[in-house]
């Protein structure tokens, strides 16, 4: 019986050399293009490669711009937002620039003979606002020359009896207590008011208002009420002694100082109501910011309640 292995030539030849074998071959090789879906079986089905989020045709997405400019919000609103921002930017740097000077010259430089406090309308005060805050001093300053020369004025009718008297008392404890009281119930309350933009400095304000009627008290003058305004004026002039006649002159002067005083005061409480509404305060919001810090609002500094 022949050797079937006894052929080494079969056995060291390349059987992928076969003919029939490289028929095999060349009728399975297929060649795959990049962008051509992979056919499992030869069916119809195809699955296509996923394209990279970095492909040319891949989906943009909306920068930040559009994406800030949908549901349908307006260029002006974008605007107006823009607006806002550039304020309240500015708001921020006005405050760190007053905190900062109130940090280096922060002692009390107010009133000049006696500091009790820090008033300085050009660091603490708004620009916009200086203008305003600066006329109601110069209104407050206004009254309390005003009333110094009411107590003169009143010494000199001293000659009309017990209502010269009465006069002199009353004036004499005007001074120091309408000169106070007006300083910390309506002077002090908006000058804290404009610096920090705070309710509960605009409501002290409104609600102390009653010194305007006062005004109009001092200006008439009756007499015994420590006023030498119209009326206590008027009588001096009908009187024939030298004492009543200078009396005379510094009741004219009393009576015009009170009288501009509160015709100020009045213009500007009115131009404060508006300048509160357009900023829109409430007297929810004085409540709230009055039950949170109390007191302490009141004599704090800088933009701190």
């Amino acid at each position: 019986m022949a050797n079937p292995f006894s052929d080494r030539s079969a056995l060291d030849a390349n059987p992928f050399a076969d003919p029939a074998v490289q028929g095999a071959l060349s009728s399975g090789q297929r060649t795959f293009e990049p962008d051509e879906p992979y056919n499992y079986g030869g069916g119809g089905a195809s699955v296509s490669t996923p394209k990279s989020a970095f492909d040319d045709d891949a989906p943009e997405y909306p920068s930040s711009a559009a994406r800030g400019t949908g549901g349908g919000q307006s260029s002006a609103q974008m605007e107006e937002i823009r607006r806002r921002e550039e304020a309240l930017a500015r708001r921020e740097a006005e405050l760190e620039q007053r905190a900062e000077t109130i940090r280096k010259v922060g002692r009390n430089n107010w009133p000049f003979f006696f500091p009790l406090i820090y008033h300085d309308i050009s660091s603490e005060i708004p620009p916009a606002s200086q203008q305003v805050v600066t006329h109601l001093y110069w209104l407050w300053l206004l009254l309390l020359a005003t009333l110094i020369v009411n107590v003169v004025a009143c010494v000199f009718l001293i000659g009309r009896g017990a209502d010269g008297i009465k006069d002199i008392i009353t004036s004499a404890i005007y001074l120091p207590v309408i000169g106070v009281l007006s300083f910390l119930t309506w002077y002090r309350p908006i000058y804290n008011g404009f610096m920090k933009e705070h309710s509960i400095f605009y409501y002290l304000y409104f609600v102390c208002g009653f010194h305007l009627v006062f005004s109009l008290y001092l200006v008439l003058g009756i007499p015994a009420t420590g006023s030498a305004g119209l009326m206590n004026t008027i009588y001096s002039f009908t009187d024939d002694n030298h004492r009543s006649i200078v009396a005379g002159i510094l009741g004219i002067i009393v009576t015009i100082g009170f009288a501009a005083q509160g015709l100020g005061n009045l213009w500007y409480y009115r131009l404060i109501w508006k300048h509160n509404k357009e900023q829109g305060h409430t007297f929810a919001q004085a409540k709230s910011e009055f039950a949170t810090h109390g007191a302490k609002a009141y004599f704090s500094r800088g933009n701190n309640v």
